[in-house]
């Protein structure tokens, strides 16, 4: 079964929230991480996983990320704080092979 995450990406310092949506998480994080792809994320630093969220339905996962792009700034750090509120790197210890 197919899986698809929305997730929160941000600089060392939280100040620039990235929202996006991908099928291979792990993978699109490595990108992020290695400025693989030259735009919002490499420009502003955002190579921190601090919030995701897991769907089987690719429709539901995209209306997800609309809501939460949409949504204010203190709403998306109330979310992240609700699940992490240290705002750790979630993806510290990964693995990162493909």
């Amino acid at each position: 079964m197919k899986q698809y995450a929305v997730y929160f990406m941000t600089n060392k310092n939280n100040t620039v929230l990235y929202i996006g949506v991908t099928s291979k998480l792990v993978k699109r994080v490595y990108q992020h991480k290695t400025k693989s792809h030259k735009g919002f994320t490499a420009k502003y630093n955002c190579d921190k996983l601090v919030y995701f969220e897991v769907y089987s339905d690719i429709n539901k996962a995209i209306a997800r990320e609309k809501q939460l792009k949409n949504g204010n700034r203190k709403r998306k750090n109330d979310l992240v704080n609700l699940e992490n509120p240290s705002w750790n790197d979630l993806s510290d210890g990964w693995t990162f092979t493909f």
